[in-house]
């Protein structure tokens, strides 16, 4: 399954699925609690806006009463703050209306404190005085009674009606007139997270009293503010856009809260204080219109925002940096803030929350199951933590530095399900193919090694691939004598044990077991797993055969009677094609090719020369190239029947820490002989072999069997009476296989 596209299809669907989720914001309640934590990370914007907050707090109620209010305090505290303390506007967070007008109040004393209010409202030019109005007080009765529900208009919605909002009433002599500045407090579902700047009638746009304090205190007029698509402007008579509010659904804002409701940027008095205040400005002692004036001093240029903030009030609620409750009128102090600041809360569109969420899930998990072994496989793993972490504090950093959101839940989500999605199939396909390869190579290789083969991912299939190998071919010497001697029965126990035991020491050596031939072993090093090291692997592997042979001996002596169990083998090293080699329902895994035949002749010409184990040249380059545990002695060139060109040989004498001293001055007396073999100095050569033929040692010596040296010494007695031509190179050719 390692390059099918099955599981990526499987990606994308999983991926499609969250996607889908996205869109229809089935998870937007988890998603909006990390953008708390994002707010929470970033903590205050310093030096925003200057708001200025008179509370209508416990306070205030304990020293003026409960609500509600004769407006004539209010007249007081509009008048100070607007004239004296130089404010540039005020919004009062109450919606005034003759239903807060409690049954016990003195109906004339609050109808003398309307007019005042009335005198103050519609004064020419009208103050910068806001009066609240909302959609939020939805229910009110008809002139027959019966009740009357207000929605929120919303321009996107086609169903939603355009009517007015419940307005402030200033009623004189019978009339009810509305003020000249009205804005709405209302929000969205009642959180402080998204709030509507505007709601359309039929006869005009009602903005939200946040709107409303800014163009008054930028001295706009009501066109000042216009509203496009995507976003509400403030514009002064001179074209200059002043600030650019960007719209989502063509109607809300996201609020950016900027400051806690008890953080030192937020500047605040009691309105009992602010009230007590107004009265001493009038005051004939200075010292008390002094402290009056301190109080509002504070006021200077800042937009004054009177409402409700004692608990018992009822008119409060958390805000993405207060876990609290805190009043609802810091909200309009901090969209006046966004405006003059221009920090605005974006978040990316529809199609880069996809991407987002297809490259994170994809990048995961691609890094996941990336085909990866040993330290890169590790890496490879620790690299897709390391990118969903990354991607987390991407999600902050971008929000701390540019006011952006980007999806976190669902990309997570999807990177983690769908990773979590493929790794327990994997698992399933790999528990698949373990059991078929075990089952397909098991018999023949080491479990490490079919181990090996499972993490690679790759399962049998027919075909072959060129690679370099070590081809291993080995028998035994005169066997059919060895079959005669046992009985049918024995013989099976003997070929078992002896199969066994020679399997035993390939595979620990990491070969693979090719085929079984009568008394034959066929295997191979470096396939179907690679090792760099096959041909040394090779080399040891026959000399603790020969050693396996030793103790098959004690065990089977009626054989040993009659003829020493006693091993050939020939190795030899270079590519070759290795594959699963037959029809499309019946193969076996094999080796083809010249480097194969090679150790096969070399096999049957171990008997030729008298040794156990004889190699190639390439075999003995590459065992040396990874250690010396082998001894190796040179036999010059053969041409093994069916080629042409000629093969360098070499003998294994054994492993080198268990050569008795004699064979290794064998080795030294053999290869000087051979030096003057080649030089053709007969006599010489012939000298040294006869020395060397005494210290030759073998564990097992076959009756009849001759030695290197004796061979060799018969070739020096022979070409001493026949020398050869003048282009005599000393390559020994077979006549048979």
């Amino acid at each position: 399954m390692r390059n099918s596209p099955f599981k990526w299809l499987i990606l994308l669907a999983v991926t499609l699925i969250w996607c889908g989720v996205n869109y229809f914001g089935l998870l937007e309640f988890i998603e909006e609690e990390t953008v708390d934590w994002r707010f929470q990370y970033r903590g205050e914007l310093p030096g925003q806006g200057k708001i200025f907050y008179l509370d209508v707090d416990a306070k205030s109620i304990a020293d003026i009463g409960n609500l509600a209010w004769d407006r004539a305090y209010y007249v007081d505290v509009c008048e100070a703050a607007l004239k004296e303390g130089g404010a540039s506007a005020i919004g009062i967070d109450y919606v005034f209306s003759d239903r807060g007008m409690p049954e016990i109040a003195d109906r004339e004393r609050f109808q003398k404190g309307t007019l005042r209010m009335a005198g103050l409202l519609f004064s020419e030019p009208p103050p910068p005085v806001v009066l609240a109005a909302g959609y939020a007080s939805s229910h009110d009765r008809d002139i027959n009674g019966l009740p009357i529900v207000r929605e929120m208009p919303r321009v996107l919605d086609s169903s939603s009606k355009a009517q007015p909002p419940e307005l402030p009433q200033i009623r004189v002599r019978n009339r009810i007139y509305t003020p000249p500045h009205v804005g709405l407090i209302d929000t969205i579902d009642g959180a402080m997270n998204r709030v509507p700047l505007f709601a359309p009638d039929e006869h005009r746009t009602w903005y939200h009293m946040s709107v409303e304090l800014a163009r008054l205190a930028w001295k706009l007029p009501q066109k000042g503010v216009r509203v496009h698509a995507n976003r509400l402007e403030f514009v002064r008579a001179d074209g200059v856009v002043l600030a650019s509010v960007p719209l989502l659904d063509g109607q809300d804002v996201e609020v950016n809260w900027s400051t806690r409701w008890d953080s030192p940027q937020n500047a605040r008095a009691s309105f009992s204080d602010a009230l007590a205040a107004a009265g001493m400005l009038k005051s004939e002692k200075a010292e008390e219109r002094e402290a009056a004036m301190k109080l509002f001093e504070r006021m200077r240029d800042s937009i004054v925002l009177i409402g409700p903030v004692d608990p018992l009030l009822q008119d409060r609620a958390p805000t993405r940096l207060d876990a609290l409750p805190v009043p609802r009128v810091g909200l309009i102090g901090t969209l006046i803030r966004q405006f003059q600041s221009g920090a605005y809360v974006r978040r990316v569109p529809a199609w880069a929350q996809w991407m987002l969420i297809i490259g994170l899930t994809a990048g995961v998990c691609g890094l996941q199951l990336a085909n990866l072994r040993g330290r890169w496989g590790v890496a490879a793993k620790a690299g897709a933590a390391a990118l969903v972490v990354a991607y987390v504090w991407c999600v902050f950093f971008v929000f701390l530095r540019y006011n952006l959101i980007l999806p976190l839940v669902i990309p997570l989500f999807s990177a983690f399900t769908t990773s979590f999605a493929l790794t327990a199939l994997l698992l399933v396909v790999a528990e698949r193919m373990r059991s078929r390869i075990t089952s397909f190579f098991g018999t023949y290789v080491s479990p490490a090694l079919v181990q090996r083969m499972i993490e690679s991912g790759d399962e049998p299939q027919l075909g072959g691939v060129e690679v370099p190998i070590t081809a291993y071919f080995s028998d035994i010497q005169n066997f059919t004598m060895v079959a005669e001697s046992l009985s049918p029965t024995r013989l099976v126990e003997f070929m078992n044990d002896y199969l066994s035991s020679a399997t035993d020491v390939i595979t620990d050596q990491e070969g693979t077991l090719d085929k079984y031939m009568g008394d034959a072993v066929v295997a191979m090093f470096g396939a179907p797993v690679a090792n760099v090291d096959h041909a040394l692997r090779a080399c040891v592997a026959t000399q603790l055969v020969h050693a396996k042979n030793m103790e098959i001996r004690e065990r089977w002596p009626e054989i040993v009677q009659k003829m020493p169990v006693r091993s050939q083998i020939g190795l030899s090293t270079g590519k070759a094609t290795v594959g699963n080699i037959g029809s499309r329902t019946r193969f076996d895994y094999t080796m083809m090719g010249d480097t194969v035949n090679i150790a096969a002749r070399l096999e049957n010409a171990a008997r030729v020369y008298g040794v156990q184990t004889l190699v190639s040249g390439e075999t003995r380059e590459g065992a040396e190239k990874y250690g010396n545990q082998c001894v190796f002695r040179n036999l010059g060139k053969i041409v093994v029947k069916g080629r042409q060109h000629p093969v360098d040989i070499h003998e294994i004498m054994g492993l080198r820490d268990r050569l008795p001293a004699a064979a290794l001055e064998c080795k030294r007396v053999f290869e000087e002989g051979l030096e003057k073999f080649f030089a053709r100095d007969w006599a010489g050569a012939a000298e040294l072999f006869a020395q060397s033929a005494k210290l030759e040692w073998y564990p097992v010596i076959v009756p009849g069997q001759r030695t290197p040296s004796e061979v060799f010494l018969d070739r020096c007695e022979a070409l001493k009476k026949n020398p050869p031509s003048g282009d005599w190179t000393g390559v020994y050719v077979m006549e048979t296989k």
